[in-house]
């Protein structure tokens, strides 16, 4: 599990949420792809409050949830990697989830 920050080009605000969304399921999918998998599952989600793009792919024998929270010049990509044999892999992405706040 992670939280890693990137600084934005252009501040984000919540009106731009479609356009930014296209060019997500654009990195998602070229991301699934490096790693030898394809997107499962493409959706708009809640974190922390804000709409946020939401990935699954499985790649080998890994299960992969990505988000990517927008909030003024900065991305904060949530990425969980579990092996797909885990009786609930998604159970601890699930938490990063649900227990991410931006401060």
């Amino acid at each position: 599990m992670s939280a890693t920050a990137f600084p934005l080009l252009r501040p984000y605000r919540p009106a731009l949420f479609d356009q930014a969304a296209k060019e997500l399921d654009g990195v998602a999918a070229r991301l699934a792809a490096q790693a030898g998998g394809k997107l499962t599952e493409q959706k708009t989600t809640t974190v922390d409050g804000r709409k946020i793009r939401s990935y699954r792919f499985e790649a080998g024998s890994d299960a992969t949830r990505i988000g990517f929270v927008l909030d003024g010049r900065r991305e904060v990509q949530l990425l969980c990697r579990a092996p797909t044999a885990d009786g609930d892999p998604d159970g601890s992405c699930a938490l990063l989830f649900d227990s991410f706040g931006l401060r």
